[in-house]
């Protein structure tokens, strides 16, 4: 049951513009968000030229998309899910919204987080979003799905939800604008992709990662994005005759572990050479990239297409550290390292948008784009101006990139902070905050206080660490990370040896100058 009290007078400050004509009807919006798509793993190209990965992985609806819209080839998320997920909601940083890991357990820390060698982790937002001010440990804020409903658009969740722990309001996305929620609660993986296995339901030890309310698909031969699209295009049929707009949510539980055969596809990578696992992996890839385009060819049946916007994105970098095969750490070349990273293969994202009447087909961005600028962005889509949440929304509308009046950002820094342990080992994972400015990048380890600075635009491998050859770049990166984190008040880990918070890096930059 929806909660009470997400009316219009409790929670929506926002100011509507007038449509070109009182009759126009707000476009319909499609958010298609992958779970765990690095920025190689599609046959779309997002580097300066194609690599072997886009030659392995056949994503034909991804290529339709970029031939009728526009690619962003510098676009960004988190390195892990929920922070991202609470950022696309808020459009705050997670910074400022302090959930910076990923959710599941009730009012504690991760397990991993618990016995760290060096450092004392803060107890940070670990029961995600909460559509009520007061909650404990959770980021109250103006949902966009809220946003979007109380202007008038039907709203409907499908997938992956992981907004908020177990127990919690914000586990349920009814409690946080949707209409509809289709197999959505506070697990961010599926125990199964298979409807054979009944989506993992019935499993001893394993409910808390079974995917929820498919039951009409138990026992059948339905792969886990097969279901929840067919439920979120049949839930669409309600409104696609009236004059109510809809927010369709697409969010995949794809391309997550496990890491399963999808049958529909599978047999083609095998017969490739294909190691297994990355056989099954690039069956996930395809079975993601047959749900987009069936949201495409449903716009198009319906005559919809000239009223809808799509927006195309993943939640954080490809999996690399852990349960791929071949070689761990490459998966996402010539970016560094995947998912839990702060390097670029952690947090560099395929992303696409197609407005019809705005966006040039065919078309191209280097425009910076990250997570959080999503929120203010669609919110100017439906027509909504001047946006007064009860969070402040860090996130900057690409609304002038999307219309060809910008190619470049005006240099702002775009900020990324993890006083956090994912638990797994690779390169560029741990405790960090990092910072983009224009073509450099500055990360900052909380544990053993390495400071790295890159040239992105020489050097998107991340090969080169220039901290001591451009010194005074370094120390311009650090001031402005550090006064941003002060800014917001984030959170910082206490190292153990001392007792003391860790440093912010323009203090120890200033130490080592004395």
């Amino acid at each position: 049951m929806k909660i009470i009290g997400l009316c219009l007078t409790a929670i929506l400050l926002l100011v509507a513009c007038e449509p070109n004509e009182p009759s126009e009807k707000p476009p319909n919006i499609v958010l298609f968000l992958v779970d765990d798509m690095g920025w190689q793993d599609t046959s779309v190209p997002f580097a300066a030229e194609r690599t072997p990965f886009n030659d392995r992985y056949h994503t034909p609806n991804m290529e339709r998309l970029a031939a009728e819209g526009m690619k962003f080839t510098q676009a960004y998320a988190m390195h892990v899910c929920s922070p991202s997920r609470v950022s696309l909601m808020t459009g705050m940083n997670p910074a400022r919204h302090r959930v910076t890991n990923w959710t599941l357990q009730k009012d504690v820390l991760q397990p991993m987080e618990q016995n760290h060698d060096s450092l004392e982790f803060p107890l940070w937002n670990v029961n995600g979003m909460s559509p009520f001010r007061g909650d404990s440990l959770a980021v109250h804020a103006l949902p966009l799905a809220q946003a979007l409903h109380d202007i008038g658009y039907y709203t409907v969740h499908s997938g992956k939800a992981h907004l908020g722990a177990m127990g919690t309001p914000g586990a349920d996305p009814v409690n946080l604008g949707f209409d509809i929620n289709i197999a959505g609660h506070a697990a961010g993986a599926p125990e199964s992709y298979l409807g054979t296995e009944n989506f993992g339901n019935g499993k001893t030890g394993k409910e808390v990662w079974a995917v929820p309310g498919l039951e009409k698909y138990h026992g059948k031969d339905v792969f886990l994005t097969e279901a929840i699209t067919k439920e979120a295009l049949s839930a669409l049929d309600s409104v696609v005759t009236t004059p109510r707009p809809f927010f369709l949510y697409m969010s995949h539980y794809a391309v997550h572990t496990p890491i399963m055969a999808d049958d529909r596809f599978v047999e083609q990578y095998y017969e490739r050479g294909l190691d297994s696992t990355e056989a099954k992996y690039a069956s996930l890839v395809e079975g993601m990239d047959k749900s987009l385009g069936d949201i495409m060819d449903y716009l198009e049946k319906n005559e919809m297409v000239d009223n809808t916007i799509i927006l195309f994105m993943s939640d954080n970098g490809g999996l690399s550290a852990h349960g791929r095969g071949g070689e761990l750490n490459s998966h996402n070349k010539p970016l560094a390292s995947g998912k839990g990273s702060m390097y670029e293969g952690g947090i560099r994202e395929p992303m696409l948008v197609k407005w019809p009447g705005q966006t040039k087909p065919g078309s191209s961005s280097s425009y910076p784009v990250i997570i959080e600028d999503f929120y203010p962005t669609i919110l100017n889509m439906a027509g909504i101006d001047s946006i007064h949440a009860i969070q402040t929304v860090d996130g900057k509308s690409f609304i002038a990139a999307l219309t060809g009046e910008k190619e470049r950002a005006d240099n702002r820094p775009l900020f990324w902070h993890y006083p956090n342990e994912w638990g797994i080992d690779g390169p560029g994972i741990g405790a960090a905050s990092a910072v983009r400015k224009g073509d450099w990048k500055f990360i900052y380890f909380h544990a053993s206080r390495r400071m790295e600075l890159y040239n992105l635009a020489e050097d998107i491998g991340e090969t080169t660490n220039l901290i001591e050859e451009r010194r005074e770049k370094a120390e311009e990166l650090a001031g402005v990370l550090s006064d941003y984190l002060q800014k917001v008040n984030a959170q910082m880990p206490i190292d153990k040896n001392t007792g003391e918070r860790v440093e912010y890096p323009i203090e120890i930059l200033g130490n080592e100058q004395k």
